[in-house]
């Protein structure tokens, strides 16, 4: 099979898969859930199609979410993208380091792009477009920005263990590249 084809196809699928586990997920209502199977999704696209797929789906997967009804204000897209981006790039060159233990990469992979995540998306939305694009009154505007803080950080820290455990069984499997 042609490798373009072949790469369009796979990012499709790991693109619908993140986007219907997303509008599954919040049916539970709770953004713990949803920001969880968001991050976990995003590290298995770039660990098992690489740096351009994971890009993708993390580019992507936001303006489905939103066309969907799932996802917050218009405004905010470019900096979730940010935020999923780094998320995937620091899983794309720490998360597959070939010295050492796989897991002691993957670990650091966690800490490192859950951090990562946290910044871009505390700093753009928190500290940037809340208080100076949204101008929403403070109930909105602190819900909003609880949403985009610690929260993170915690939902990137779930999404990564559970990412690790898909990515292990995958890995004793043909499946991808991992």
């Amino acid at each position: 099979m042609d490798k373009k084809v072949l790469w369009i196809t796979r990012t499709a699928i790991l693109t619908a898969l993140l986007v219907v586990l997303q509008l599954a997920a919040s049916l539970f209502g709770n953004p713990y859930v949803v920001g969880s199977i968001v991050n976990m999704m995003l590290i298995v696209s770039v660990m098992t199609g690489g740096l351009a797929t994971g890009l993708t789906v993390a580019a992507v997967s936001p303006f489905m979410a939103k066309l969907l009804g799932v996802g917050p204000f218009w405004s905010l897209i470019p900096f979730i993208m940010a935020g999923n981006m780094m998320l995937s790039l620091v899983w794309h060159f720490v998360g597959d380091i070939k010295k050492g233990p796989k897991v002691v990469s993957q670990i650091t992979a966690l800490v490192v792009a859950a951090a990562a995540k946290f910044l871009a998306l505390y700093f753009g939305i928190v500290r940037l477009a809340v208080p100076l694009l949204l101008k929403l009154p403070e109930p909105q505007a602190s819900v909003i920005s609880a949403l985009f803080s610690v929260q993170q950080l915690i939902t990137a820290s779930i999404g990564g263990i559970l990412a690790i455990v898909i990515l292990g069984t995958l890995g004793k499997t043909k499946l991808g590249r991992y």
